[in-house]
Formats: C-alpha cells, structure tokens, sequence
C-alpha cells in the first residue's frame, strides 16, 4: 500500500466512519474487477458502485481477492430510481448485501432524486432504518439539490452524510456545495475528469507548470483536475478501466496546485451550462 494514500487522506462524515478522498468510480465499467484490483493494489481504498451498474458482484470479488482486510476498504453503492419507495429500497439493500457478499456496506446512496417528494422520503426512512440495523454504516444521497435536501431537514429527519454530484470546474454546483457544508454534508464528486474533456488552456497551462523542468513533478491534466478536487476540499471519482490509469491517477500526493494555478482552473465555472453528465440536480 502507498503510504503517500494512507496518511491524512480521509474525512470523517457524522456518522462517525472515515470516507476515503479518493474513490475509485466503476459506473458501467468494463473490466470492473481488473480495474477494482489495481486501484487496490495501488492505495485507493474507496469503490463507488451502484445497482444501476450491475458491477456489485465484481466488487465484491476484487475486495476478497485483494486480500486486504474488509475493515480497510470502503464500499460504496446507491439505490436505483425504480427502487424507491420504503419496502423497495430495504429490498435492494438487502439484495445488495447478497450481490456483493458483504455483511455491510459503507455508504448506501439513493442515486437521484427522480421520485416524488413522498417517495423520496420513504426512501430516506427505509435507508435510516438499514443503517440502525447495521447493514449500510453511512447514508446519503446522489445528484441531490437543494431543495431535495430541505425536504429531508424539514421533515426532520436525519440529514445526509454524502451528496455526490458532478463536480468538475465547469460545473461547480457552487449554491449545492454551500448548502452542504453548512449543514455537515460532505460532497463527494463525480466525473472530476471530465470525461477527458480537459482540451480547455486553463487546465493545461497548469499541467505545463508541473512538468520536469518547470517544477519538481510531471503531471497530466487528469492529474490536474483530481488534485483540484481534493483541495477544493471534495471526494474525487475518477473513473477508468484501463488499471494503468487507475494508478496514475491516484499520483496527485506529491505536488500541491499553487493559489493562482487553483484560481484559473476556478474561474472556469460555467454553472449548468457546463454540466457534461446527466447531473439531475433540478428535477422536481
């Protein structure tokens, strides 16, 4: 295990377990087990899955055959939209549980808020109810506004410990991220790479000032963008299949991004417009 992913690379969420910074994402992902072992392998210690991906399974096997200690590797998965509802959703934990061959899992999001506002939080109670009986350690929620977040404060319930949303420099969900870290949520960021759509001067001008010869370490755009992330105070998702890439991109600990380069990677922002996913923020 690298020591530079070990030290001083977590934060602690309300519910009292430690979320992972860095996460490796394996949304419909090819080769999920492959690339699931070499992020292993390489340091990483958080998986984000979901039953929509159908890769549960595989996941399941790259942490056993990891040969890690289950306690050491964090687990996440998310509830699908055609599963909410009370009885639905501890139905899919439950079947989860079963798919991965877990006894629990760490973090058990719903994965958007395409539901009614009754049904999402049925959803939320059934959740609350898995996580006291010690299925699921940490509950949150996925693509998540504000306004779906309120609706859980209002209703007086327990409030997340995550929201994952496309978090990138064109999209920087700025009223979401203030909302969270207001009331304790701790935003966890998918899509930090863009797609591969970092063909932007800003962002390479930045990885030009860190290649040898102009400073201590070379580094790539992809690189770049989860370094970004994680002093913007986030938990990036970098996804890939490819376990060379799994690795490189877990190379971000060695370097820090200087206040101006994070400025100009900042002043990106395009706000909606600059979403490149489906980023379900607004539904009603």
């Amino acid at each position: 295990m690298s020591s530079s992913l070990a030290i001083g690379t977590t934060v602690r969420l309300r519910s009292g377990y430690e979320l992972p910074l860095l996460g490796l994402g394996v949304g419909r992902s090819d080769n999920t087990k492959l690339a699931s072992l070499a992020a292993l392998n390489a340091g990483y210690r958080h998986i984000d899955s979901a039953r929509m991906y159908g890769n549960e399974a595989e996941v399941g096997e790259a942490v056993r055959e990891s040969g890690l200690p289950r306690s050491q590797i964090y687990i996440t998965s998310k509830i699908q939209n055609e599963e909410h509802g009370y009885d639905k959703t501890l139905a899919a934990v439950d079947d989860s549980l079963k798919t991965f061959g877990f006894d629990y899992i760490d973090f058990m999001l719903i994965h958007s808020a395409k539901s009614d506002k009754d049904t999402r939080l049925a959803t939320w109670n059934a959740l609350v109810e898995a996580k006291g009986a010690g299925k699921v350690r940490s509950i949150g929620v996925s693509n998540y506004g504000v306004k779906h977040l309120e609706e859980i404060r209002q209703a007086g319930l327990e409030l997340p410990d995550i929201n994952q949303i496309e978090l990138q420099p064109l999209n920087q969900q700025k009223e979401i991220v203030e909302y969270c870290r207001t009331h304790g949520i701790f935003v966890v960021a998918y899509a930090p790479l863009m797609r591969a759509r970092w063909d932007i001067p800003e962002i390479l001008d930045v990885a030009k000032k860190h290649e040898r010869g102009h400073g201590q370490h070379n580094k790539t755009p992809a690189q770049v963008l989860v370094r970004w992330s994680l002093q913007g105070g986030f938990a990036p998702l970098p996804k890939s299949a490819d376990p060379v890439r799994v690795v490189g991109n877990a190379d971000v600990y060695d370097f820090v991004l200087s206040a101006e380069d994070v400025a100009a990677i900042d002043s990106l922002d395009r706000g909606k417009e600059g979403a490149i996913t489906w980023n379900p923020v607004d539904v009603d």
